[in-house]
């Protein structure tokens, strides 16, 4: 069963970041203080981090769940394997 995922409520959030990214590019084309601009990196990355937890949670509620209560073990595995590459990657971040 395929479950289409809808990420409107995450585009909000993507363009208050994006307009975080543009300002710290005024930021960095007006010269200012690097710590300054380090910090608003930071908010931006950790903005991101939420978008991501968001719809990852989402996948697992939806999707994992969906391909569970299936009968295909092949759906299943790969819905494991997903989630398990994500976290894999996610620890790489860190």
């Amino acid at each position: 069963m395929k479950h289409k995922t809808t990420h409107s409520e995450n585009l909000i959030a993507l363009k208050r970041i994006e307009g975080q990214v543009k300002g710290i590019q005024k930021m960095v084309e007006d010269g200012k203080y690097c710590i300054d601009i380090v910090v608003q990196i930071r908010a931006s990355i950790s903005g991101l981090y939420r978008v991501s937890e968001k719809i990852l949670t989402k996948h697992i509620e939806h999707c994992v769940v969906d391909a569970f209560r299936g009968k295909s073990k092949k759906d299943k595995d790969a819905k494991i394997k997903e989630i398990t590459d994500v976290v894999h990657n996610l620890n790489k971040l860190h």
